[in-house]
């Protein structure tokens, strides 16, 4: 549909054991239209303290995610971690059971995300440290970040990805895989100094095994990795090693945004060739140029799928703007918050954002409200 909306021909290309487009197509079209946040509760730095026994807590998670449901939401993207398996893994499976209980309660199918390539390289167990004053995501953590660099810890990846996925391939509950967030990414903030030597070749080499790893379950539900630098995505040989696992390899196709409109209607006719559905598992920086007012009703309209950063403002602090790393925001607040809908109490950031996300999320597959649009405007011109 999105292929014969931008007037280009879906590419062809081998499988490798993925799922057909048709397979894909058949899913997405089983699918309300998807929409939804990348989730951490308000309470956690990051997905190890979400997680964890001592901290886990599904009295907050039911509260916020009855927030989302209120607003039309269906989805959140909801980072696990390798080390909480290899740390409690019957434990850590109950927790997500847990988790998919309180999901499916509030109409929500979360996409679980397996691996992560941002922030701090050196995942630590454990209590986690408190935000940095005034710093975006202070306390995030890559999975599995250094120890990718030791061969012999590949088993227990392989372990990990194995059990997750074939404990839960037959959920219901479950939207789909996000085997690695963005893996090429070189982290972030000030870890440079700690970040695995030869990074890109060392991702290169296992996320095509991770695929595999997940595919060997046959879940039934779709696996992705979402593409998120700036070249072309149509051209193919023209991407990196990373970059073409990824769309070769995905069941569905995922990509990240933060940008103005135009730029991603741009991304959304380039992936298009692919001839599969689409989420964008990453959008909204209100100061970059992608807001809630102009990507969600753009999306909707060429029926793609959209999953914002982030929910609710709390430890991860991201309503701060990724240069927080370089000029903490300790004297004052940023102008406006860069992610983020909600404050902690649950009142909106900006109203105006939660009636376009209801309005759109609750009026039929590809029909865009006029009231997602503008404002009514009443002009009083004096006489």
């Amino acid at each position: 549909m999105l292929a014969t909306w931008f007037g280009v021909a879906p590419a062809h290309g081998a499988e490798t054991g993925r799922w057909s487009k048709a397979q894909a197509h058949a899913w997405y079209m089983q699918q309300r239209w998807i929409v939804g946040s990348n989730y951490v509760p308000a309470d956690a730095i990051n997905e190890l303290e979400m997680w964890q026994a001592d901290s886990f807590d599904p009295k907050r998670i039911d509260l916020e995610l009855g927030w989302a449901q209120k607003m039309g939401m269906n989805t959140m993207r909801v980072f696990l971690h390798d080390l909480l398996w290899k740390q409690d893994p019957e434990g850590f499976k109950q927790r997500i059971r847990t988790f998919l209980t309180i999901a499916h309660k509030h109409g929500i199918k979360p996409i679980f995300v397996l691996f992560d390539s941002c922030w701090d390289p050196q995942p630590k167990l454990g209590p986690q440290h408190p935000p940095i004053p005034g710093v975006h995501n202070s306390g995030w953590v890559q999975s599995p970040g250094v120890a990718m660099t030791d061969p012999a810890q590949y088993p227990r990846f392989e372990a990990y990805v194995k059990d997750i996925v074939g404990t839960f391939a037959h959920d219901k509950r479950i939207l789909a895989w996000d085997v690695w967030n963005e893996p090429d990414n070189p982290g972030g903030g000030d870890y440079d100094a700690q970040e695995p030597k030869h990074k890109f070749d060392l991702v290169a080499k296992l996320l095509p095994q991770v695929f595999a790893w997940a595919r060997s379950q046959h879940p039934d539900q779709p696996l992705t990795s979402g593409v998120w630098h700036d070249p072309d995505w149509s051209k193919l040989d023209k991407l990196n090693a990373v970059e073409r696992t990824q769309l070769t390899q995905s069941d569905i196709i995922t990509f990240h945004s933060y940008d103005w409109p135009e730029t991603f209607a741009r991304r959304v006719q380039q992936l298009a060739v692919y001839g599969r559905p689409m989420i964008c598992t990453e959008y909204m920086a209100r100061s970059a140029g992608s807001t809630i007012d102009g990507i969600l009703p753009l999306a909707k309209k060429l029926d793609v799928g959209m999953v914002n950063w982030g929910f609710v403002k709390g430890k991860t602090q991201t309503d701060l703007p990724w240069n927080s790393w370089q000029r903490p925001y300790t004297l004052q607040p940023p102008t406006i918050w860069f992610h983020d809908l909600l404050r902690k109490d649950g009142t909106p950031y900006r109203q105006r954002e939660i009636d376009i996300i209801h309005d759109l999320a609750t009026s039929p597959r590809g029909v865009v409200p006029a009231a997602a649009l503008m404002l009514p405007v009443r002009l009083d011109h004096p006489g």
